[in-house]
């Protein structure tokens, strides 16, 4: 009986989770230079985490999550996002007794999500995300903005716009939930059982519904931007002129709804435009979550933060034809001809690495041939031949597998001379 991978799920093989590790790097360092600090959270929760923070009335928690009792009888579930365990763990560890405000903290690792797989979308997928707690400037949310197109900007994409809109404050989406129910009310019998139960508990998710989307009233839906109260409009204006003073391009789309029932204020989406990205065009997703951190049992403290696929993020990379900026090489391959020779190879490959030089040699005791071509499968730099006719005069040769010279170096020194040949490339 052969066991399989379970669906939805993927193998990072060697050759290709190099690329994850590219990426992860360029958005740690970018949250190096924008002073966020790691954290790192459980992969599962408690249940009522998820169904007070990201709303029982979204996808997610109604469809999606896997959830399940441990032997205490209590109900745990994996995680499907970030934000909320972040703000948990923000509460629970009195982060916002820390001097240094806003708390600015980013994450990386698995989520869970019980969905239809298809391209680029996994059961078990990666997200980067960041979340700055403690302010409610305008100018964080700026930075939280920047901060990302700075992530893709290192990556290299070009092909890629963002959309802003704000969902207003609780006074301005209340004005904005009633002319919805208004307008949907009378024909909501044409909408899908989803919408027609969000229609009183939150009929915003009705514009985010997937299988009514191309319904003639969802065209036609109240805009929040009509009715944002005077706070809410200076303080979405203040968002838009920080973008233009940083000379981040962005298009107002009235009709985006983020997916979580947490957003307030500013909600943003990151899309490709690359030719051949596929039909789900969403990198990257976030926004202002005010209220969040005093509903799981805070202080009543400002949130805003954003998420993204690392998946998503490599598929982009390739879409736009963007070469990977590294190689899978080898610095030294040994190759040995004889027993004694093998035997000192052992010794003589622990040197090299202990160097810094990245080596190997090969264990299944093949003819010299066939380590040369081990060597050039691993694409090798150098290649050093020992026999055992080497081995008695104290010799090594190196070969440059580059330009083919090949010169004869004394076995104590072929650490050091490899170094500077190495520097010298």
């Amino acid at each position: 009986m052969s066991v399989k991978i379970p669906r939805g799920t993927q193998d990072i093989l060697p050759g290709t989770v190099e690329k994850w590790q590219y990426v992860e790097q360029i958005a740690k360092e970018v949250c190096r230079k924008y002073q966020y600090k790691e954290i790192r959270t459980p992969i599962f929760e408690h249940t009522e985490l998820f169904q007070r923070s990201v709303g029982d009335t979204t996808d997610i928690v109604q469809k999606e999550m896997y959830t399940f009792k441990d032997r205490g009888d209590r109900s745990l579930t994996l995680r499907p996002e970030g934000t909320a365990a972040v703000v948990r763990s923000f509460v629970e560890n009195k982060l916002f007794g820390d001097p240094n405000q806003p708390t600015k903290l980013f994450y990386n690792g698995p989520m869970f999500r019980y969905e239809r797989p298809q391209s680029g979308r996994y059961r078990q997928f990666v997200q980067f995300g960041i979340e700055a707690i403690g302010s409610e400037d305008p100018a964080i949310d700026a930075e939280v903005l920047a901060l990302v197109m700075d992530i893709y900007k290192e990556a290299g994409l070009k092909q890629i716009k963002l959309v802003v809109n704000s969902l207003g404050d609780p006074e301005s989406r209340t004005a904005h939930r009633e002319a919805l129910v208004q307008h949907f009310e009378p024909r909501i019998g044409e909408f899908c059982g989803d919408c027609q139960s969000r229609l009183e508990k939150n009929p915003l998710r009705i514009l985010d519904c997937k299988k009514d989307h191309e319904h003639e009233l969802m065209a036609t839906a109240p805009s929040i931007l009509d009715y944002l109260n005077d706070y809410s409009r200076a303080y979405f204006d203040k968002v838009q002129q920080y973008l233009t003073d940083l000379q981040i391009p962005f298009v107002v789309d009235p009709t985006l709804v983020r997916g979580l029932d947490y957003y307030n204020h500013t909600a943003f989406e990151i899309m490709s435009n690359a030719e051949g990205f596929g039909a789900i065009t969403t990198l990257c997703g976030g926004g202002r979550y005010n209220g969040l951190v005093e509903q799981l049992g805070g202080p009543d403290v400002p949130g805003i933060g954003f998420a993204f696929s690392i998946e998503r993020l490599i598929a982009a990379i390739e879409a736009e034809g963007i070469a990977w900026p590294f190689e899978n090489s080898l610095d030294c391959y040994l190759v040995s001809l004889g027993e004694e020779a093998k035997d000192y190879t052992v010794k003589l490959l622990y040197d090299l690495r202990q160097a810094g030089i990245s080596a190997e040699r090969d264990y299944q005791d093949r003819k010299m041939k066939a380590q040369f071509k081990a060597a050039d499968r691993l694409n090798a730099r150098f290649v050093a031949i020992l026999g055992e006719d080497e081995l008695k005069a104290n010799k090594i040769n190196v070969k440059d597998m580059q330009t083919g010279e090949q010169q004869e170096v004394e076995l104590d020194q072929v650490v050091n001379v490899l170094k500077t040949m190495m520097e010298a490339k």
